[in-house]
Parts: structure tokens; sequence; C-alpha cells
């Protein structure tokens, strides 16, 4: 489990959350727990959601499906709750931390 592997979603919102993609440094692999971000299923977003800025959501393809990331519902999943690996986002990893630095900046732009 590397930082911007992409699981399937087990919870019981997978239908609109297919995936989540794993956002903690491999500095904490040692955890038995990884920090997520959930990859929603851009159908399923609502209009509101559709018109939060680019770089904290930007778009990805994950197996056919067009997925936005969703750092506002970031969370910590039990590594035995993970579901299966399906892709990797690490040549998208800046994009990723860029949307997380959006998130947490104290300075606006």
């Amino acid at each position: 489990m590397a930082q911007f592997d992409v699981h399937q979603n087990l919870s019981s919102l997978r239908v609109a959350i297919p995936f989540v993609v794993i956002v903690q440094s491999s500095q904490f692999d040692a955890s038995r727990s990884r920090v997520v971000v959930p990859l929603v299923s851009k159908k399923a977003m609502s209009s509101s959601l559709l018109k939060v800025r680019a770089k904290i959501n930007p778009e990805f393809v994950i197996n056919g499906q067009a997925v936005v990331l969703h750092p506002l519902e970031m969370s910590s999943i039990p590594t035995h709750q993970m579901g299966e690996w399906v892709a990797t986002l690490e040549d998208s990893g800046l994009e990723i931390t860029d949307a997380l630095d959006e998130l947490f900046t104290r300075s606006w732009k």
C-alpha cells in the first residue's frame, strides 16, 4: 500500500465513491491505517460540488470511470478494510498534493 495507490471502496457508499486514494506518506507505513481521499464518481457529484475550484478537485479516470478527488471528505481507514488495489496515481502525485495544500493553506491566492 503505497502513497497515491488507488483501492476499491468497500463501504456502503461505493456506488457514489467507487475508489479511495492513499495520501499518507510511506514514512507511516508501519501504521495499521491509511489516510485516504475519496474519488467520487463524477456522475454522482451534485452540481454544488462540481462548482468547487478545480485545483482542489482534480479529475481522473480510473478503470474507465471519471472520478473527482474530494479532499473535504478525507478519512483514515484500517488497512484490513482497504479494498483491492486497482491503480496508482503516482504520476499525478503533485496534482493531489496541490489539492491538499489548497485545503490546508492559510493564505488565499
